[in-house]
């Protein structure tokens, strides 16, 4: 089925403004003949109706999981006919109902945003915008569980095996004696002699495992001079962003990380630095695993990674968004160079009391390429901040501070 029949299945309200929007951006049918295909195969999806019906919510937010876009990674008009279809079912759901299917939400919430898309749904008085509470979301518990479980049940299994040693060893001995015509007495001796050292040593298995298995207190993962590849970095995109209602300073940012579980709520300080308009729709690198904070009432479940310059006085002359290379999408590893950081897992939640982050934040710098960096204050090396595609850059500071 060609574009022009896809869209004709459409009701009359959301075939115009499919064809509104895409009037001034060819770009809306497709790259490629495999992104018009999938783009053809999803608007037919939404002519159908059934996609969009109030039963099927539950279904749709799952398929928008993952996804920032419908049928490809960049707005097409697969996605302004679903916007539309979707206008009059959201438009009347209340706070419980839309916080229930937070993928829709944040999906719906990003289209309606974007300039092409709203340009052409306010020359039409059948879209008006749909404002989310998005501050009182019910938030996602992303605390770390306890690393220690893994540890007693290791225990747990070698006093297990300690436990059944001995009756083994007892066991296999009377067989053996059994078998030899040594009587009774020498029997009994064996017996004595072979059960002794055996019980020993299930008892010491047990003190082992009280002690952790080697005598030694098991380390912490987080235990040693702090690295930067103990720090979780991730390719982020700003879903949606508004003022903090109760900080003047603070932006509230839903951003993709490519998690299941939908976009993390993150706070900012950026008001005074950045434009919201230059927040929206953007890439960034995320600090994934700092303990959740709470910002002026709003718990916030990362960082976002930015340049700061700072003039001979002292003061702040320039903070940026640091920025992942092109073709990076929501949840890439951003990883340092260098053979002993590439390789390496961070840890599932930095502990604030180790103050890993604040000893390695120093470091940070952008190069004279504008790259982002990591130079090791006692060896010198620079460890460069990139993705498989390619290095993190700063858009325009040179030798600025990384915070």
């Amino acid at each position: 089925m060609s574009f022009e029949n896809s869209v004709s299945k459409l009701n009359t309200v959301v075939k115009d403004l499919v064809a509104s929007t895409a009037t001034n951006d060819s770009s809306l049918t497709g790259k490629s003949e495999k992104d018009q295909a999938e783009i053809v195969q999803w608007i037919e999806k939404v002519g159908q109706g059934d996609l969009v019906k109030l039963d099927n919510l539950k279904y749709l937010n799952s398929v928008l999981v993952p996804r920032t876009y419908t049928a490809t990674n960049y707005l097409t008009a697969a996605d302004v006919a679903l916007y539309g279809a979707l206008h009059p079912i959201i438009s009347k759901l209340q706070a419980p109902e839309y916080h229930s299917h937070p993928s829709i939400t944040r999906y719906f919430d990003h289209i309606q945003s974007i300039s092409p898309v709203r340009k052409a749904a306010d020359a039409s008085s059948t879209f008006a915008i749909v404002n989310f509470d998005l501050v009182d979301t019910p938030k996602i518990d992303r605390t770390a569980e306890p690393p220690k479980k893994k540890e007693k049940k290791e225990k747990t299994a070698l006093v297990e095996s300690a436990s059944t040693l001995a009756p083994a060893a007892t066991a296999a001995s009377s067989t053996a004696d059994a078998l030899t015509d040594g009587g009774k007495e020498k029997k009994k001796e064996k017996k004595e002699k072979k059960e002794k050292p055996v019980v020993d040593a299930a008892k010491e298995i047990k003190k082992e495992a009280k002690k952790g298995g080697t005598g030694k207190a098991a380390p912490a993962a987080d235990e040693g001079e702090p690295v930067p590849s103990m720090i979780d970095l991730r390719v982020g995109y700003i879903v949606d962003v508004q003022k903090h209602p109760d900080a003047d300073g603070l932006y509230i940012e839903q951003i993709d990380i490519g998690e299941e579980t939908g976009p993390r709520t993150v706070v900012s300080g950026l008001v005074h630095y950045i434009p919201i308009e230059q927040m929206r729709n953007k890439y960034l690198i995320a600090v994934c695993n700092l303990k959740p904070a709470n910002m002026r009432g709003v718990k916030s479940f990362a960082m976002v990674l930015c340049d700061q310059a700072t003039s001979k006085d002292g003061k702040e002359s320039g903070i940026e968004l640091i920025q992942p290379p092109e073709n990076a999408k929501p949840g890439d590893r951003v990883y340092f160079e260098g053979a002993e950081f590439e390789n390496s897992s961070p840890l599932s939640q930095l502990n604030p009391k180790k103050k890993i982050f604040e000893t390695i934040q120093p470091g940070f710098v952008t190069l004279e390429t504008r790259e982002a960096a990591w130079v090791n204050p006692t060896t010198g090396s620079t460890h460069r901040i990139r993705t498989k595609d390619g290095m993190c850059v700063a858009p325009t500071l040179v030798g600025a501070s990384l915070s």
